[in-house]
């Protein structure tokens, strides 16, 4: 299941609106290995299975995700193994989209295959958070990204914010925009800083672009889908669209709406070895906060990775 959930990180810019699964069959002392292919081609349990060839029989699969057991863009996974002859079925969790929701499951166990369920299944539901929230919500994972120094500031006063943070934080940031499947912001960011929103350094697939308001015409974040009013209409529109994770990249006043408003999945906050030195430059948020100590909204530290002279802080509600 490690080799499968590493397989799985692998794929995770490329499959959706589908969940990104690594799987892996174990016949005798060799090891098949397989991952969700783009929209269209093979799940990941397909891709070990076809690896492996003749030496699926009596072999033992683990596959991060359920196998599906309906006919989408391929045919199920489940029949599949089981036309395949696997004896023994490892799952990570189980799939809560509706069309699956334990059927695959139940396919294989009255087929005869041996199946397990919840090894791993902490790392996976991680792992697959995004997918998980928009098949049981309707709605994507919502993701903050805030650059900012060390005493919280994320432009001088004068408006300038390019750059607090390094080459490496940055090329991680376009990682993050890469593995969303929409990137927001204000359109006052726009007018300020006519940012692209694409994927530039790393590869990766460049996410559709939001803009809350309207972009200017000539704007490089052109083409752009344009959206306004209550934020849990704009993600009910974004899952309806298979949007599984956005990315609020700013400014302060949009990423302050959001924490205001409880619709915050995970912040990433990229954290630069620098300071203001001042109370004038721009804050992280614009907008009221806590009124007390008691008020303050505390979350969960999941992890702190070096960026080269940076730190990023992976926090969630």
């Amino acid at each position: 299941m490690e080799r499968a959930l590493s397989l799985a990180a692998g794929v995770r810019t490329t499959t959706a609106p589908n969940p990104w699964v690594g799987a892996v069959i174990q016949s005798g002392d060799d090891l098949f290995e397989g991952a969700t292919q783009p929209p269209g081609g093979p799940h990941a349990e397909v891709v070990a299975l076809r690896a492996a060839g003749e030496r699926t029989k009596g072999a033992t699969l683990a596959c991060t995700l359920e196998p599906c057991s309906h006919t989408g863009r391929t045919g199920p996974c489940a029949d599949a193994v089981i036309a395949a002859g696997i004896a023994r079925v490892v799952v990570g969790i189980e799939d809560p989209d509706p069309h699956v929701a334990g059927s695959g499951i139940e396919r294989l166990r009255a087929a005869g295959v041996d199946v397990i369920v919840g090894v791993q299944g902490d790392e996976v539901r991680r792992q697959l958070a995004p997918y998980l929230k928009h098949r049981t919500t309707g709605r994507p994972y919502v993701v903050v990204k805030l650059a900012t120094t060390l005493d919280g500031r994320t432009a001088a006063p004068d408006g300038t914010s390019q750059w607090i943070t390094g080459v490496a934080a940055r090329a991680d940031a376009h990682r993050l925009r890469a593995e969303s499947d929409a990137v927001l912001v204000g359109a006052g960011t726009v007018r300020a800083d006519d940012p692209s929103l694409t994927v530039r350094h790393v590869p990766g697939r460049d996410p559709m672009r939001v803009v809350l308001g309207s972009a200017p015409p000539g704007a490089k974040v052109h083409p752009v889908l344009e959206l306004s009013g209550d934020l849990d209409a704009v993600l009910d529109k974004l899952g309806g669209m298979g949007v599984l994770q956005v990315l609020v990249e700013g400014g302060a006043t949009v990423a302050h709406a959001f924490h205001r408003a409880a619709l915050v999945d995970r912040y990433v906050v990229y954290l630069a070895p620098a300071l203001m030195g001042g109370d004038d430059g721009r804050a992280v948020f614009a907008g009221p906060g806590a009124a007390t100590m008691a008020d303050v909204w505390r979350g969960r530290i999941v992890s702190v990775t070096t960026l080269g002279d940076d730190v990023r802080i992976d926090v969630e509600a």
